[in-house]
């Protein structure tokens, strides 16, 4: 059964640019919740969540299965230090991360690589959102600050 949405989980997910046909890359998905919400708003887009914690994929696969059936979502186990596309797999127009430590200023050894991984897996006009703003702030990939 899917968990229900937070408050927090949901402002932050209304505030970010989403559009039919995007494709999305949440870092640090948790149980799925927010890439459910996401998955509901792009539409026919696609959005991969991606957790490096295997339990946290195990549940988040376990309450999208409508979501993954239908080819809009999909969850991959890894770190975003460690991420990268697979051969063939397309650029993303938005990327989002909620509560990540690479991205937060918890463990900044991490952020460098995250910010290269993520900007490599961008458009080139892809954009960059985490927390810790009203709901939340765009991350400038040139310069790793928020904007």
């Amino acid at each position: 059964m899917a968990a229900e949405i937070s408050d927090r989980i949901s402002a932050f997910v209304e505030a970010l640019p989403l559009k039919p046909g995007l494709r999305v890359l949440e870092i640090g998905c948790g149980p799925g919740v927010a890439a459910r919400a996401v998955a509901r708003r792009i539409g026919y887009g696609f959005i991969l969540a991606i957790d490096r914690s295997k339990k946290a994929i195990r549940l988040a696969r376990a309450g999208s299965a409508d979501e993954m059936a239908l080819g809009r979502l999909d969850f991959r186990h890894v770190a975003i230090e460690d991420f990268a596309l697979n051969p063939g797999e397309a650029l993303f127009d938005v990327a989002f991360a909620m509560r990540v430590g690479a991205l937060d200023g918890r463990h900044p050894e991490a952020r460098r690589a995250a910010l290269a991984r993520i900007k490599a897996a961008l458009k080139p006009h892809g954009r960059l959102f985490i927390d810790g703003g009203d709901p939340l702030k765009e991350v400038d990939l040139v310069r790793g600050l928020p904007s």
